[in-house]
């Protein structure tokens, strides 16, 4: 399957103003590119590339006054299967994990684990360890949050969320996320790209996706708490404790977005004959 990415984010800027982007596919999905994935700059820019502690691609720019264009479309391979389910994954002890990957146990900026221990116990506590209780923890959170662009908010936490019952798939990871680390089994923030491939369209806009991995039986397992069920074609593009380490665009100054602009669909092969 050939899937058909990419972006186009414009921000107005009143002064020269430094930014960080994490826009790149991240490079476990380099390989799996049929073109290359290059932020368009309009007016064109330096940009300082590196990889971050997480491993995801990062950009380094300064935005100039005024208009400030980011850009990129890029076909990807993907093997079109949906995301694995493997009922029978075992929670590890705390001391048998790998150290590596005690970091996604800690709280974080949006995700407060001393405020939802409490609550995680009581609801999953008795429940199985493992795969069964990372789908529990799922439901909970699907059914407990309604999901709506018009609940966005940049700054809500994952026990804002709780209480609000409202948000988008940003909050739905969070949420799970913590509840996740609050019964001891790890988890990191993911985002990226997700088409409406093998599910019915969507009528809204596209936007980019946040989904979550979980640590069990040796390996990192997708889960997506807002759709509750396997989808196809996620192209991811970084991952992190919380959304802090994974946002598009951190600016270290004011500006203003003035355009946004995603997609992410399947071509087909007259399509793709013709990209």
């Amino acid at each position: 399957m050939k899937i058909r990415a990419g972006y186009e984010i414009s921000y107005d800027c009143p002064q020269p103003t430094p930014m960080i982007l994490t826009l790149s596919v991240h490079p476990s999905r380099v390989p799996d590119l049929l073109t290359p994935d290059r932020i368009r700059l309009d007016p064109p820019l330096h940009a300082n590339t590196y990889h971050d502690s997480f491993g995801n691609f990062c950009h380094v720019i300064r935005a100039p006054t005024g208009r400030l264009t980011m850009s990129s479309d890029f076909l990807v391979q993907d093997n079109g299967e949906p995301d694995t389910i493997a009922p029978g994954a075992e929670q590890h002890a705390l001391e048998d994990l790998p150290v590596e990957v005690l970091i996604y146990l800690l709280g974080s900026r949006y995700c407060e684990t001393d405020r939802l221990s409490d609550l995680a116990w009581s609801l999953f506590g008795q429940l199985p360890k493992g795969w069964p209780l990372v789908q529990a923890i799922c439901d909970y959170v699907h059914d407990r949050i309604t999901f709506g662009y018009e609940h966005a908010s940049p700054t809500r936490t994952a026990w804002q969320a709780h209480s609000e019952r409202r948000g988008v798939c940003r909050d739905f990871a969070h949420l799970a996320v913590t509840l996740c680390r609050c019964m001891n089994i790890p988890a990191r923030y993911c985002t990226g790209y997700l088409g409406d491939i093998g599910v019915p369209p969507d009528a809204s806009p596209m936007d980019f996706s946040a989904w979550f991995d979980v640590y069990l039986g040796g390996r990192w397992y997708t889960f997506d708490a807002r759709h509750n069920e396997p989808r196809i074609g996620r192209v991811l593009m970084a991952r992190g404790r919380d959304a802090t380490d994974v946002a598009i665009v951190t600016s270290f100054g004011p500006c203003t977005l003035a355009g946004f602009r995603v997609i992410a669909e399947e071509v087909t092969s007259a399509a793709g004959a013709n990209a």
